[in-house]
């Protein structure tokens, strides 16, 4: 039986950023760069006064050696690429084999390091090259393993990154330039952590292109980033550089996860999340931390899947060492089903003194704020957490939501691996939505006479369970129940509306009601109304 099968393909880790000489040697003498730390602490509100609950996260790599059945490829003290590793002193050969399920470590820092390197940091595009040879390297190792029972051209792996990590991956994929073996066909799947896809601002200002010390200037992207990413028509035109050419790289096989806890990361003694500020998980701003995709004629083309955690850059209470952002990196690389979360806005009705004003020709202001909490069933983490305290919800004006009324939230990955009944073929999934009362503004002077600080406009869960075809003649079966009145099982079933690619599209309607006792429900003003549309399909199929 061939030892390569999907989806369970070779992972390769790519660590982040490290400035100083110390760093650069902390992480060289680090076997897994980062990727085997843990972590037995997180932040349960985002009140960093407060004690952390204790909850224990192994680490990424024995994750995935517990419940995948994945290994690393060191053998007798030396990395595949090191020549001991293939032949003894002697010139013979060791044996050693790597299998499907390996974890290779990209270790580009070495060359840098005062260790077992010249001290002198190569450039990303360096980086990025040594890492299509060590793809070529990963390929050529799995393939030579005929047990394997894989040809060459069917050969593929997985790229998962921490912040700079990322661009060193996009660079790679991205730039044909900066991919002298030709692997970046070979990536199957791209996960990354916390990376600052749109640059690092300072203060909300980019980092100036003048500032080369420690290599700061690689997340420039006003200069560096468009010339090593080879998107400089694109910066012209669009004045960013989180942009994936969907002819270099399908944007729908990329996944970011971004962290929102900037309290926690200490680096600098405190003064990079000070500068960097709110909106953040300490490095990098929330803004900045997702991709999208870039059609062939320059257009934007679909966002990229995206998950938000109360997680900091890195530390203690970082994002790799995480138990979120490990479950969404095992779904979106070993997952069963995708759900994409949209919300759709029909209507937003302004209090009745407020639209009052606006109907005599008043400019009205307001900025409403979405926020989304989704968790599986039978779990005690969210797989996306968006609230309003920790500055992660998605935001609409008042005087922009007619122009652009969907909005992407996230996306939710689901395994049948996790279910808690293994002999129940549905998935389901518990989400929290929410869109706060803004603070209204006429001729741009607060009007606060009905305010209430913390309120919603609407408020609640819903739970979404799907049934996936077992053949192409049968249909998703989709079922949903909405929480507000006490916890329920989800029964209503609704129709799936086919889409291209074999996915479906649920349309779920909500509206800001109130309930008179006999159940009759009555919109309110001030109040929202539209619908949430899930575009659900099979994953690894």
């Amino acid at each position: 039986m061939p030892k390569v099968k999907a989806p369970y393909y070779p992972i390769i880790y790519v660590r982040g950023f490290a400035m100083t000489r110390g760093e650069i040697d902390e992480t060289t003498a680090d076997p897994f760069c980062g990727f085997n730390l843990g972590s037995t602490v997180f932040r349960a509100v985002p009140d960093a006064r407060r004690k952390p609950r204790k909850y224990v996260f192994e680490s990424p790599v024995v994750r995935l050696a517990s419940q995948h059945g994945y290994r690393d490829v060191y053998e007798d003290g030396y990395d595949i690429v090191d020549p001991e590793w293939e032949t003894d002193a002697d010139g013979k050969p060791t044996g050693n084999t790597i299998e499907g399920k390996s974890i290779i470590v990209y270790r580009y820092y070495d060359a840098a390091s005062s260790l077992l390197g010249d001290s002198n940091t190569p450039d990303i595009e360096t980086f990025a090259k040594g890492l299509s040879n060590l793809v070529f390297r990963v390929r050529q190792l799995i393939c030579d393993n005929k047990a394997n029972g894989i040809s060459e051209a069917d050969f593929r792996c997985y790229l998962v990154a921490h912040s700079m990590g990322g661009l060193v991956c996009r660079a790679f994929l991205q730039n044909p330039a900066l991919d002298p073996k030709k692997m970046r066909d070979h990536i199957d799947k791209f996960f990354t952590y916390a990376t600052p896809h749109n640059g690092i601002d300072l203060g909300r200002f980019n980092i100036p292109s003048g500032l080369s010390l420690f290599d700061i200037n690689n997340f420039d992207r006003d200069k560096r980033m468009p010339e090593y990413l080879d998107l400089k028509t694109a910066w012209k035109k669009h004045g960013r550089v989180d942009l994936v050419p969907e002819n270099r790289f399908s944007s729908r096989r990329i996944f970011c996860m971004i962290g929102t806890n900037r309290m926690d990361y200490d680096a600098g003694a405190g003064l990079s999340r000070t500068f960097v500020g709110h909106g953040s998980d300490g490095l990098v701003r929330i803004s900045n931390a997702t991709v999208c995709g870039l059609n062939a004629n320059g257009s934007l083309g679909e966002p990229c899947a995206k998950a938000f955690t109360f997680r900091s850059h890195s530390g203690p209470f970082g994002i790799v060492n995480s138990e979120e952002g490990y479950q969404n990196l095992s779904r979106f690389l070993f997952g069963d089903v995708r759900v994409d979360i949209w919300m759709d806005i029909e209507d937003i009705r302004l209090p009745d003194a407020v639209k009052a004003h606006e109907d005599a020709g008043r400019e009205i202001g307001a900025l409403y704020q979405v926020e989304v909490l989704a968790s599986p069933r039978g779990k005690l983490w969210y797989l996306t957490r968006r609230t309003s305290e920790e500055d992660s919800v998605a935001c609409v004006t008042h005087a922009d939501w007619r122009k652009a009324p969907s909005l992407y939230l996230s996306s939710v990955f689901l395994a049948n691996s996790a279910r808690v009944n293994p002999k129940r073929r549905s998935l389901a999934y518990n989400m929290t939505l929410g869109v706060r009362v803004p603070d209204y503004e006429i001729e741009k002077k607060l009007w606060i006479n009905e305010h209430y600080e913390g309120g919603y406009l609407y408020r609640n869960s819903i739970i979404l369970e799907m049934v996936p075809p077992r053949s192409a003649r049968e249909k998703w079966k989709v079922m949903y129940a909405w929480q507000d009145s006490g916890v329920s099982s989800a029964s209503t079933e609704v129709d799936a509306e086919q889409l291209k690619g074999g996915s479906v599209a649920v349309p779920i309607p909500f509206e800001s009601h109130t309930r008179a006792p006999d159940g009759t429900q009555t919109p309110t003003n001030p109040g929202i109304k539209g619908r949430l549309r899930f575009v659900i399909s099979a994953w690894n199929t």
